[in-house]
């Protein structure tokens, strides 16, 4: 294992496991671990890293498989001290750590309409690097401009155009960390942006297994946008119609499940491995292959090691 030649002031563990901190509560170690005290730490930490040693930044573990075997890297997790939300006019600040629901509420509290972030699960630094998207409206539409640590460990800040950002994905550098992120969000009444807020809680919560471990959708939508809520949406070339049709809802392997509530959510039901959870989406690919010619792109991250 490769030894780090630098003591930080954040926390740096050896083999840390990481199931506990994902949403399906599956995973092997990671090499490192660290959570960095501030951007000053983060920024020293990544300077003095050999070069050879993998960097991933994790969120809140929302959208992430970590295979059995564990990951060969330094992952970096942002706490406390990257979490503040601000509201200065028309622009929201929110630290990378900040929860995309407490973000919505926020900045809906000061008339700001960042509403769609509010049934999104994870935190902003995540919605940033997927290009998180709800209702027809994206990160993207939002995003004014994002505060990252490079791998160098110089901190820089990009405007969103400078980030490729495009349906649940996009192209910041490899190994960057991000550290914050300004949003433009329009104006709104509060009473009239909370309500629209627990409007779409009430139709997630009706539609979606959100008391189950899942990690959110698992494949994206051949159509190449999410749902819009609106009446005229098309279903056809939306992931979960393409399951359904080929007899995949509610498909288990081990302790995984296609849930029986929303075709394209995978979760644990109790005791699943790593392993379980990719192989049951590979079929699910396979499957919807065989059935429809389309090929299913994942939208749960998977890193790491299979089990030896």
């Amino acid at each position: 294992m490769t030894q780090i030649p630098f003591t930080p002031r954040g926390t740096l563990t050896q083999d840390r496991p990481l199931s506990d901190l994902t949403w399906l509560r599956v995973g092997g170690p990671a090499d490192w671990f660290f959570q960095p005290e501030d951007a000053d730490d983060l920024s020293a930490f990544l300077a003095a890293l050999p070069r050879d040693l993998p960097v991933f930044p994790m969120g809140v573990g929302s959208n992430l498989i970590v295979r059995d075997g564990g990951l060969r890297a330094v992952v970096i997790r942002l706490g406390r001290g990257f979490n503040a939300i601000s509201v200065e006019g028309e622009r929201v600040i929110a630290g990378a750590a900040a929860l995309d629901a407490h973000v919505a509420r926020k900045a809906a509290q000061a008339g700001r309409d960042l509403t769609f972030l509010r049934t999104i699960p994870g935190s902003i630094g995540g919605a940033v690097t997927m290009n998180a998207g709800c209702y027809g409206e994206y990160v993207a539409d939002r995003l004014e401009s994002v505060r990252m640590a490079l791998r160098s460990g110089e901190i820089v800040e990009k405007p969103a155009g400078e980030l490729g950002l495009a349906y649940r994905q996009s192209a910041l550098p490899e190994g960057a960390v991000v550290i914050s992120a300004t949003f433009r969000a329009p104006p709104g009444d509060p009473d009239d942006l909370a309500q629209r807020m627990e409007t779409q809680l009430a139709k997630r919560d009706a539609t979606q297994p959100t008391k189950d471990r899942t990690a959110g959708s698992t494949f994206r939508n051949p159509a190449g946008f999410s749902s819009t809520g609106r009446a005229d949406d098309t279903h056809d070339l939306k992931a979960w119609s393409l399951i359904e049709a080929a007899g995949m809802r509610g498909a288990t392997r081990g302790g995984a499940q296609m849930s029986p509530k929303h075709a394209n959510f995978l979760i644990n039901t109790g005791g699943a491995s790593a392993a379980d959870l990719e192989g049951l989406g590979e079929e699910v690919r396979k499957r919807v292959f065989q059935n429809s010619g389309i090929e299913l792109e994942w939208e749960i991250k998977r890193i790491g090691d299979p089990a030896p």
